[in-house]
């Protein structure tokens, strides 16, 4: 009986190709797919404990079959190679397990339960900047240990971060990693177009290019971190082309409304990590060092005692308790001015507005090259448009 509710899903390969694969697990339903391969949740018989199975199909078109088949399966074993070298970190995507058939590659992966950062994004619109100080230095560290083992990420976006379901960061998608010297520099054009280096374009578009390196990881985490916080990438235009000019000159944008709010110790870490040169960007080791991870002394003030402080601390904390349960009766004034000129500068209302357009136009925010999270923030097409004639 289960074998024939196995057949009976046509994504699911028959169970005489990959016996080694059913004899120690069962597959459950789709969490995802791609061109080549689909993720499923899969129990383990012998524990009965829960993963995620990447199922690589290296079937391809008759005409280039084969050839198909060979790239493919070289592509997946670099990658397997590249996650053995970073296993063990605590906030990379551990290998379970993998399997081999002539016709199928199998990757059991630890299942991340709260799925994709980007999903994630997508339902809170923004986050905080203590939520987003503990996502990037979990990141940030990642990217540290990858580093200190010559590895480039090459396509860091939200989409390749999961979160578990202690929310925490599990970097994964290994397909364009690659292992580096310090002789050899990278030229190939690959990743997700708002989230390329300047580099990355240059070496693509000029001969006379050096090439990249790991620096391309910390662009990457940038626009990241960026996003976190505003809710929509610092380089995006519904032209590719204007999209890709704004990269290579490191044109985005820490004025508008959504920034009021924000610390100036977290736009400093995003100017430096979005430096256009290469050479005068910081490195992950560094980004673990700024301020905006250390922001007012913390670690400091916990480890030292001041009775001043202290007492400081208690009549703050006793002063917010308060305000706090007679909120009702004394709210907050707004300004009527304000919200006649500028609704959007108040961050409680901002935050309503971006929420309803959410989940209104959720089908808008797509995933991949096809990205457009940042058209429900823009508001100057009109302008755009006039200028095309």
């Amino acid at each position: 009986m289960p074998e024939q509710s196995l057949n009976l899903d046509e994504d699911l390969p028959a169970q005489d190709i990959a016996k080694e694969f059913y004899a120690k697990y069962e597959p459950k339903e789709v969490l995802g797919r791609g061109i080549s391969s689909t993720v499923r949740r899969c129990a383990e018989k012998e524990t009965g404990h829960h993963y995620a199975v990447k199922i690589i199909d290296l079937t391809g078109d008759k005409d280039s079959e084969n050839d198909h088949r060979e790239e493919l399966r070289i592509a997946t074993k670099k990658e397997i190679n590249v996650l053995r070298m970073c296993a063990q970190h605590q906030n990379i995507i551990e290998l379970h397990n993998t399997f081999e058939s002539p016709t199928f590659i199998f990757l059991v992966f630890e299942l991340c339960q709260k799925g994709e950062l980007f999903d994630f994004l997508t339902q809170v619109v923004t986050l905080s900047e203590k939520r987003t100080r503990i996502i990037m230095k979990q990141l940030l560290d990642a990217i540290a240990y990858i580093h200190s083992r010559n590895i480039v990420h090459r396509d860091v976006k939200p989409e390749n971060i999961l979160l578990d379901d202690k929310m925490n960061v599990k970097l994964s998608d290994f397909g364009f990693a690659t292992v580096i010297n310090s002789q050899h520099e990278l030229t190939e054009l690959c990743g997700t177009p708002g989230y390329l280096a300047p580099e990355v374009l240059k070496v693509s578009m000029y001969e006379d290019e050096p090439g990249y390196g790991t620096a391309v990881d910390l662009w990457a985490c940038g626009v990241i971190m960026y996003t976190l916080l505003v809710g929509c990438p610092p380089f995006w235009h519904r032209k590719q082309m204007l999209m890709l000019r704004a990269i290579m000159e490191g044109k985005y944008n820490t004025s508008t409304a959504e920034w009021l709010d924000l610390s100036d110790t977290s736009k400093d870490l995003i100017e430096k990590l979005l430096q256009v040169e290469p050479e005068k960007r910081i490195t992950a080791k560094e980004a673990l060092c700024h301020p905006f991870f250390y922001k007012e002394g913390i670690e400091r003030e916990m480890k030292e005692f001041f009775p001043k402080r202290k007492f400081r601390a208690l009549v703050f904390v006793a002063t917010a308790i308060w305000r706090l349960r007679n909120l009702h009766k004394n709210p907050p004034p707004i300004s009527m001015k304000c919200l006649k000129e500028e609704p959007y500068c108040v961050k409680g209302i901002r935050k309503l507005i971006d929420a309803a357009a959410f989940k209104i136009y959720s089908h808008w925010v797509k995933k991949g090259e096809k990205q457009n999270r940042a058209a429900l923030f823009q508001s100057n097409v009109k302008c755009d448009i006039q200028t095309d004639h």
